[in-house]
């Protein structure tokens, strides 16, 4: 498109909805600054639609409040929300031609035809698909179909662009592709979106900032790095990306970190400020964290083991390394020329810097999922 666009703020202030005695979203509160891609992440049933659902206006919030920019969304009916939505099921129109498709939310705003037809086509050059005018759906790819949803979405201007689930039914190739071109067109237009999804190597590519959903109650919001490198509770380190967990407990804490001892006896250290108190607890930290040898960082937590399983990834090796303790580690290194693969029955040195350690308290049985 000609022309570049900027997308408005959105608030989200404690949002709640119950059916029945079911609660789906319990004080849920959040912002999204204009032209950020802000997305929802966690697993099914979390109150992830929901809050799209309020926010479009499809469903009604039992409290709680939904501003864009300054405009309060809860007092205006759906159709003057200005707000685009994406369909994991690109809900096309199939008896309809792609422009006829792109061209409908101006149809319904009638928007003259001249104007029109420039803004079909700025949309369709945006998502690469000029020259398709003609065709319908069922004559379309996958990925093709999802391009027509999303310029049908952009060639209204909304303020706002709800995503739910947009690639969940492509192909994990045609996804990673489609993610790239999704990215691309938002910052291009610097429209505001909220996306939706499960997937967190999805939110984790696309994101400025993302919140972790569960049991209906926001976990963090922050930007991935944080979130992956900075989990505030075992459920967001355990959904985001993989994890070492090991039972334990804390020895006690002060501002250089956290004195932790695992049920096999190792005494390690983490980050300061991950726990309050001793008690049962466990330790997390991610397998490439760790090294299993040449680490030369003072201070950094050191263990003897051997080596139990090692599989072979392609970029990378995966090793099961149980210590002396008896404890077990998952350990991820990268593939290199210049290091040489370990083999079961080898014996290692287990190393990770406490910086890159948490402590969690210890949750009760179902506490996290």
């Amino acid at each position: 498109m000609t022309v570049e666009r900027r997308g408005c703020s959105l608030k989200v202030e404690r949002l709640s909805k119950a059916y029945g005695s079911s609660r789906v979203l319990d004080d849920v509160s959040f912002s999204v600054d204009a032209g950020q891609f802000f997305t929802l992440l966690g697993p099914s049933g979390s109150g992830k639609t929901t809050i799209l659902k309020i926010v479009a206006g499809f469903v009604p919030q039992d409290t709680g409040d939904v501003y864009a920019g300054d405009r309060e969304l809860s007092l205006e009916p759906p159709h003057r929300r200005d707000v685009g939505l994406v369909f994991q099921n690109y809900a096309l129109f199939p008896h309809m031609t792609v422009a006829a498709n792109v061209g409908f939310p101006l149809r319904m705003r009638r928007v003259p035809r001249a104007e029109a037809e420039r803004r079909i086509r700025e949309a369709l050059e945006l998502v690469r698909l000029t020259g398709f005018e003609h065709r319908h759906p069922r004559q379309l790819s996958g990925g093709q179909q999802q391009r027509v949803a999303l310029a049908r979405t952009l060639v209204f201007d909304p303020a706002v662009v709800l995503m739910d689930e947009p690639l969940g039914a492509l192909d994990r190739k045609l996804r990673e592709h489609m993610q790239a071109e999704i990215k691309q067109i938002q910052r291009r237009l610097g429209v505001t979106v909220i996306y939706v999804t499960h997937d967190q190597e999805e939110a984790l590519t696309l994101s400025d900032r993302i919140g972790v959903m569960h049991r209906g109650r926001l976990e963090q919001v922050g930007a991935p790095e944080d979130l992956y490198d900075r989990p505030r509770s075992r459920f967001v380190a355990d959904f985001i990306g993989e994890s070492n967990f090991l039972p334990g407990r804390v020895l006690g804490a002060d501002a250089s970190g956290v004195a932790f001892e695992s049920a096999g006896g190792a005494k390690l250290r983490a980050a300061p400020g991950a726990a309050a108190g001793a008690g049962p607890a466990v330790l997390f930290v991610r397998p490439e964290k760790i090294a299993l040898a040449g680490m030369s960082a003072e201070g950094a937590n050191t263990a003897p083991g051997t080596v139990r399983d090692a599989v072979f990834v392609g970029e990378s090796c995966r090793y099961q390394v149980e210590l002396d303790t008896g404890d077990r580690f998952t350990v991820k290194q990268m593939n290199a020329l210049a290091r040489s693969a370990h083999a079961p029955g080898d014996r290692v040195t287990l190393a990770f810097r406490p910086h890159d350690a948490r402590v969690f308290p210890e949750e009760p049985e179902g506490g996290s999922a």
